[in-house]
């Protein structure tokens, strides 16, 4: 039988004008390799389902070239797309064994995201983000003690007026407090928090993680965390906000790093997140220490709301603020106004509607916090649209979060 093809790769057409065919590459950084699959041979790709043989794959060559001598085409397909590490098979086991265990064992979290997120020489990285932050900053109302922010995981130069916002509430008062930051995690398992005890490094230099909380965390949780998840060493939701705060307050900064799985078998089978005994270990831990250690904590989500429009399976393209995202707007505040009120059962029903079409990509991580911190109400600062490319649009907001 031949091996199946990684189902947990991208795979887009190829943007190289005299090199047609389909690019293929590999989110999770397992592989630093990327193909182009010449036209001739991507239907060859439905053959690696894990249920053909190389006789199966062998005939529909014939069939297609025409020539009976076609075993040299399709070992160079498998040893290509293998040595690639994008086959199951045992050369891909054993590298991600390596990759995997060199992030376990490594004593910091590396950057990710340094000179493609956000500058990676730390001069212009003050520069540039000295001029997200200055634009027409408004000191935070301090009459009432901020719990949380909401701030965008998209690129920043694409949400800066929603990242500024969400950063313009905090104040220097805030610098001692620890940072409990809830990021999407758009790689790991559902139903399922992932965690880390190593500091994240930037360019301005090293975190402190809390290691206290954070194992109190996995001790409380059980099955629903993960420790040194390799998730975190390429996902971008966490490392964009330790960027922003680290600008405000200094690289030393205090941090819970947290990756939200989706809470998938809620939006598509029904029933309270929480019905999983696992999540409901995990949210009632996280809530007896957000009552515990009280204003000691800040929280800080890094989300993204709707993703629209080609890129993301829709059949139409989609225009920031027109059309379609003109009633996606609309729905967004829906959602929103749920989170103004703290009302985390309200926002999950408007989330398992048409199991969550909009394709919210946050709202894991704004339940956690509305379970766990359940006096926290929320308050829209900037909402906006962002075409991501010509035919697709993310949406995303920036918020804060103050007692009820």
């Amino acid at each position: 039988m031949l091996p199946r093809l990684r189902n947990n790769l991208d795979f887009l057409p190829s943007p190289v004008p005299d090199r047609p065919g389909l690019v293929i590459r590999d989110p999770f950084q397992y592989s630093d390799a990327t193909l182009i699959v010449p036209p001739g041979l991507i239907s060859c790709l439905e053959f690696l389902d894990g249920e053909h043989s190389s006789l199966d794959l062998r005939e529909f060559l014939v069939r297609a070239t025409g020539e009976l001598e076609v075993g040299e085409i399709e070992q160079h397909l498998l040893d290509t797309l293998s040595s690639a590490g994008f086959l199951e098979d045992d050369a891909f086991l054993e590298r991600k064994e390596d990759v995997e265990r060199a992030f376990a064992e490594a004593p910091v979290r590396e950057p990710a995201h340094a000179g493609s997120g956000y500058p990676d020489e730390k001069s212009e990285l003050i520069r540039t983000f000295d001029k997200y932050l200055s634009r027409d900053r408004q000191e935070a109302d301090r009459h009432e003690k901020l719990l949380a922010i909401a701030a965008p995981h998209v690129s920043p130069f694409g949400g800066v007026d929603a990242y500024r916002a969400a950063y313009s509430a905090l104040s220097p008062s805030d610098a001692g407090r620890t940072f409990v930051i809830l990021g999407t995690s758009h790689y790991g398992a559902p139903d399922r928090l992932g965690l880390t005890r190593k500091p994240f490094v930037t360019p301005y230099g090293e975190t402190v993680p809390d290691t206290a909380l954070i194992d109190e965390i996995l001790a409380q949780s059980g099955g629903a965390a993960a420790m040194e998840d390799y998730c975190h060493a390429i996902e971008h939701s966490i490392e964009f906000q330790v960027v922003f705060l680290q600008h405000l307050f200094g690289p030393k900064i205090r941090i819970v790093p947290i990756l939200c799985g989706s809470y998938a078998h809620s939006i598509y089978h029904g029933g309270a997140p929480e019905a999983n005994d696992n999540v409901n270990r995990m949210l009632g831990a996280l809530g007896e220490i957000a009552a515990r250690e009280g204003d000691r904590l800040l929280w800080v989500l890094g989300i993204d709301m709707a993703h629209m429009g080609r890129r993301y399976g829709d059949p139409f393209s989609a225009i920031a603020e027109r059309d379609e995202m003109a009633e996606v707007a609309l729905r967004d505040r829906d959602r929103m106004e749920r989170m103004e009120a703290g009302d985390a059962r309200g926002f999950w029903d408007l989330i398992q509607r048409n199991r969550d079409d909009l394709k919210w990509c946050g709202s894991a991580p704004i339940y956690t916090l509305l379970k766990a911190v359940p006096q926290a109400q929320g308050r829209l600062l900037r909402y906006q649209q962002w075409n991501i490319d010509d035919q697709s649009v993310v949406s995303f907001a920036g918020m804060s979060f103050h007692s009820s």
